[in-house]
C-alpha cells in the first residue's frame, strides 16, 4: 500500500464505515467546537472531513498549525451523525477521526486565502499562482482544460487525421503581429523566431503528401493582452487537410465542435447547423464579424428615409447629404420602459466618443406618432415607412445613428450588445455558433490611400481564375472565413492559394513586386512549384474554447501560468536580465534607452 495514502480525499463512504484509511492533503479550512475541532482535508480529488476530539494527543498539534499545510492522517471511517451530512461532497456522509497524524510540509501565513474563493488583485494571484490554483473554481477550470485537450485529440483521430509536431525555432515572418526573437550562439547576429502559428508549416505537410494534419500548437505572438487573449503565447487546435473545398472544413470543424460543446456543458446549442453568414451580411446586421447571434437584435438601414420632405430631423438630413449613412436598432415592446432607460443608452454612447443615439418609441393615438426627443420631427407616413423597414410595431422603440459606416459599424455593434443587456434578452444558457463567409481579398486603407490585404493574404480568390477581374481588385471576395461563438472569434481559416502565378499577381495589386514575394515567403514559393494540392484549414483557439465552457469572461481565469497585462511572469519574475557572459557568448550588446 502506498505510504502516504489508502484514499483520496473524494473516495471515502458509507460502505467504508468502521474501516481504516489514510489520507494526505491539504488542510483545508478547521472548525473548532470545543472540545471538537473539525478538519477538512482537501487533495485534487475532492475535500474529507476530519474530527479530532480535545483529548486526543494531536488535538493542540492541528488546532495549532495552519491552513494549506500538508498532512498525513489515519484513522477509523465514521457516520457522520444525522443532520450533519454535507450533501455537496461525495464524502459528505462519513468523516475520519484521527488516529494518527504526520506532518509532511508546514505551511506559513498566506498571502491569500483558498478557502472561500475571494476575488483577489491580480498581482497577487499571479505572484502565488501556485495558491491560486489551489482554489476550487481555478482547479476545475485547469482539469476542464486537460479533459477538453484529449477529448479533440480523441475526436480528431476519428476523424482521420494524424497528430505531427511543427518546429519551435523558426525565421522571422513579414507578416503579421511582432515576433519573439531568439539569438543563435553558432549563428551569431542571426535570430531565430518563435512561431505566431504553425501556418506556413501545416501547408508545407500538405505539400509533402500528408492528408489530415492536426496539432495542439503552441504559438508565440508580442501582441497586448486582452481579456480573450493572452500576452506572449495561446494554444490552438491547429489543423489542415488537402484536395478540400471549404465546406469540407466546415463539416469536420462543426461536427467536432457540436460533440465537445455536448460533451463539457449542459448549455443547449442555438442550432446544429452552424448559419454562414457574409461578411457584408454580418457588418450590415450586427456592425461586426464577431456576433453574438443570442441576442435578437439587428441593426437596419433606414438612409433613405431621411430624404423625405416630410422628416425634418435637419441634424441628420445633413450629414447623409455629405455621404453620412443612418442606421437604427430596434427594441420590441419597450413602450412603458421609463425615459431614464433611453437617456442612459445615450449617456453610455457619448461616454464612448460618439455623437450618441437619438430615440423615440411608436405610439397611436389618433395617428401613428413617434414620442420622445426627436419624434416630432417624423411625419406619419415617414413613421409608417420606418416601420416598413424594420418590422417595428406600435409599442417598439428605435435608436437611431448617422455617420461614417465605420462609426455607425462600430457604435451600434457596442450598441446592440448593451442595449440587449439591459433589456436581458440574450439567451446566456446557449451557444450560439456562425461562420462569417466571403470576406474580400484586398480593402482601401485610409490612411495610406493603398489597396491592401483585408484579411489573409495567401488565401485563394473566389470564381473562375481565368475570369477573375484584377483591374477590380476590391470586388474579389476570397475563400476565408472565420468561425464565431457568443460573439467570441474562436478562429480564421481559409483555403489556401496554392498556385504561384496566382500569388504573385494578388500580391502585386498590394504593393508587391515577384522578388518581393520571392525573398519574403521563398520556402512556400519553392514548394508549391513542385506540385501542390488544393489544401485548406482552420486553427481554433483552445483557450478561448475552454473560456467559453468554464463560462470565464477572462482567458487567465482558465490558463494555467498567465502572465500580466504587461506580458510579465510575476511567480518566475521573467522576463529576466542576463548576465555578461551570457551577451557576450550570443554577442549581443544591450542598449536600453534611458527615459
Amino acid at each position: 500500500m502506498n505510504k502516504y495514502r489508502s484514499h483520496n480525499c473524494s473516495e471515502l463512504k458509507e460502505s467504508d464505515i468502521n474501516k481504516n484509511a489514510t489520507l494526505s492533503g491539504w488542510i483545508h479550512r478547521k472548525r473548532d467546537h470545543g472540545n471538537l475541532l473539525f478538519i477538512d482535508l482537501r487533495d485534487h480529488y475532492g475535500i474529507t472531513q476530519c474530527v479530532v476530539e480535545k483529548k486526543n494527543k494531536f488535538f493542540e498539534i492541528l488546532e495549532k498549525i495552519k491552513p494549506e499545510s500538508v498532512v498525513k492522517i489515519s484513522g477509523k471511517v465514521l457516520k457522520r451523525g444525522d443532520g450533519t451530512e454535507n450533501t455537496e461532497l461525495k464524502t459528505g456522509k462519513i468523516e475520519l477521526s484521527v488516529s494518527d497524524l504526520e506532518i509532511l510540509s508546514k505551511a506559513e501565513e498566506l498571502p491569500m486565502p483558498i478557502f472561500g474563493e475571494q476575488d483577489y488583485p491580480e498581482d497577487i494571484r499571479l505572484k502565488y499562482r501556485f495558491l491560486d490554483l489551489r482554489r476550487d473554481e481555478m482547479h476545475r477550470n485547469i482539469i476542464l482544460r486537460s479533459k477538453v485537450i484529449s477529448f479533440i485529440r480523441e475526436e480528431m483521430l476519428k476523424l482521420g487525421f494524424l497528430e505531427y509536431q511543427t518546429p519551435i525555432l523558426t525565421s522571422s515572418s513579414p507578416e503579421g503581429a511582432r515576433d519573439f526573437l531568439v539569438p543563435s550562439r553558432l549563428n551569431p547576429g542571426k535570430f531565430y523566431a518563435l512561431p505566431q502559428a504553425p501556418q506556413q508549416f501545416k501547408q508545407l505537410i500538405m505539400v509533402s503528401g500528408f492528408d489530415k494534419y492536426f496539432q495542439i500548437a503552441p504559438c508565440f505572438r508580442d501582441e497586448d493582452a486582452r481579456s480573450d487573449r493572452s500576452p506572449g503565447e495561446f494554444y490552438q487546435l491547429d489543423l489542415e487537410m488537402s484536395f478540400v473545398e471549404q465546406e469540407d472544413v466546415f463539416r469536420v470543424v462543426e461536427k467536432l465542435m457540436i460533440n465537445l460543446f455536448k460533451k463539457f456543458s449542459t448549455k443547449k446549442l442555438l442550432s446544429e447547423n452552424f448559419p454562414r453568414i457574409t461578411y457584408k451580411e454580418s457588418m450590415e446586421k450586427y456592425g461586426t464579424d464577431k456576433p453574438d447571434l443570442r441576442n435578437p437584435l439587428v441593426i437596419q438601414d433606414i438612409t433613405k428615409v431621411f430624404s423625405r420632405d416630410d422628416v425634418k430631423f435637419d441634424i441628420f438630413k445633413k450629414l447623409i447629404k455629405s455621404g453620412a449613412i443612418a442606421r437604427c436598432i430596434v427594441t420590441k415592446n419597450t413602450k412603458d420602459k421609463p425615459r431614464s432607460f433611453f437617456d442612459n443608452i445615450d449617456k453610455w454612447a457619448k461616454n464612448l466618443g460618439s455623437a450618441g443615439l437619438a430615440y423615440f418609441t411608436f405610439e397611436k393615438e389618433k395617428k401613428i406618432q413617434g414620442k420622445g426627443p426627436i419624434g416630432k420631427f417624423f411625419s406619419e407616413e415617414s413613421l409608417m415607412e420606418i416601420m416598413k423597414i424594420c418590422g417595428a410595431k406600435i409599442g417598439d422603440s428605435i435608436f437611431l445613428s448617422c455617420g461614417t459606416k465605420k462609426e455607425i459599424e462600430n457604435i451600434l455593434s457596442l450598441a446592440r450588445n448593451k442595449i440587449a443587456e439591459e433589456l436581458k434578452i440574450i439567451d446566456k444558457d446557449k451557444f450560439g455558433f456562425c461562420w462569417i463567409i466571403d470576406y474580400p481579398m484586398f480593402e482601401f486603407d485610409e490612411k495610406t490611400k493603398k489597396i491592401i490585404f483585408s484579411h489573409n493574404p495567401f488565401s485563394m480568390p473566389q470564381g473562375d481564375l481565368n475570369k477573375i477581374d484584377f483591374n477590380k481588385p476590391l470586388n474579389i471576395k476570397a475563400f476565408q472565413y472565420d468561425i464565431v461563438c457568443n460573439g467570441v472569434e474562436l478562429s480564421s481559416g481559409a483555403i489556401r492559394n496554392h498556385i504561384p502565378d496566382l500569388m504573385f499577381k494578388l500580391f502585386a495589386i498590394a504593393g508587391y513586386s515577384k522578388k518581393d514575394v520571392q525573398d519574403k515567403f521563398s520556402g512556400m514559393i519553392n514548394a508549391l512549384s513542385f506540385g501542390a494540392p488544393p489544401h485548406g484549414g482552420i486553427a481554433p483557439g483552445i483557450d478561448r474554447i475552454v473560456m467559453l465552457l468554464a463560462g470565464e469572461k477572462n482567458i487567465r481565469e482558465i490558463t494555467l501560468f498567465p502572465m500580466n497585462q504587461n506580458a510579465q511572469d510575476l511567480m518566475m519574475s521573467a522576463p529576466s536580465k542576463i548576465n555578461d557572459e551570457q551577451l557576450k557568448e550570443l554577442g549581443l550588446k544591450i542598449n536600453v534607452k534611458k527615459s
